[in-house]
């Protein structure tokens, strides 16, 4: 298919286990940004560090996965890209360090 990797199926099947998976880490960064949100100025620094933090345990789960299944591949540049890509897509808050892990 044009436009289309053919990463995109494998890529998309990784993304489905880990929401299905790791709904409580995804939860968990939805509640803290939210907290950070309505917080006061005096609580928002330490908020958005704990936000950060959960952000980065996804990030971390995510790039293992990703990291993993490269692995198995003799060049595994296409599948990386199309992985950080589908990321960015379906998962923004996790986007932000995918390409940097």
């Amino acid at each position: 298919m044009f436009g289309r990797s053919r990463y995109t199926k494998v890529v998309e099947a990784q993304l489905d286990l880990f929401i299905s998976e790791h709904q409580d880490v995804i939860e968990d960064a939805q509640q803290r940004l939210e907290l950070y949100n309505r917080s006061e100025r005096s609580e928002a620094e330490e908020l958005y560090g704990d936000y950060v933090d959960a952000v980065e345990t996804g990030t971390e789960i995510l790039a293992g996965m990703r990291d993993h299944y490269g692995a198995t591949l003799a060049d595994p540049d296409a599948y990386v890209s199309a992985f950080n890509r589908a990321v960015s897509r379906r998962l923004r808050e996790f986007s932000v360090e995918i390409d940097n892990t």
